[in-house]
């Protein structure tokens, strides 16, 4: 909606007279009634709109959920309540927003080992999340 905005915006692409009620917690494949022809080496990427997110806990439920560059069936949005109201989705409404980002096209390939880091194989909160930074700049995590 302005000239600076990264995202197109994707709205709901309803029947006439035909609505979506999304009940607490339920979620919904909701059509726009766009395809496209995404250029090789390109994905889209559906976002949530902070906005229906902030006022009515409404968001995408696969964020960001991936449009590939072969695919060329319709665009739907996977919108999901996350609020204790329900809420309605109604033909024209602005649902979420579409990113367009260059990939990496990559080839997997079989390894016996992988080469070792500092870090290792260590996941969730290894590296200090949440806590206070210390030592030197080449050392913090």
């Amino acid at each position: 909606m302005s000239a600076g905005a990264a995202g197109m915006d994707l709205c709901a692409c309803l029947p006439e007279g035909e609505r979506i009620e999304l009940r607490p917690g339920q979620r919904a494949a909701v059509p726009t009634g766009i395809a496209m022809a995404i250029p090789l080496g390109y994905e889209g990427q559906v976002r949530p709109r902070s906005g229906l997110a902030a006022r009515h806990g409404v968001t995408v439920l696969n964020a960001p959920g991936t449009i590939d560059a072969d695919y060329r069936g319709e665009v739907k949005v996977l919108l999901v309540n996350l609020s204790e109201s329900p809420f309605v989705v109604e033909h024209g409404d602005r649902i979420a927003q579409l990113v367009l980002a260059a990939v990496a096209m990559v080839e997997a390939e079989e390894v016996e080992s992988l080469p070792e880091t500092d870090r290792g194989a260590g996941g969730f909160g290894s590296t200090g999340v949440g806590e206070p930074r210390t030592g030197s700049p080449d050392k913090l995590g």
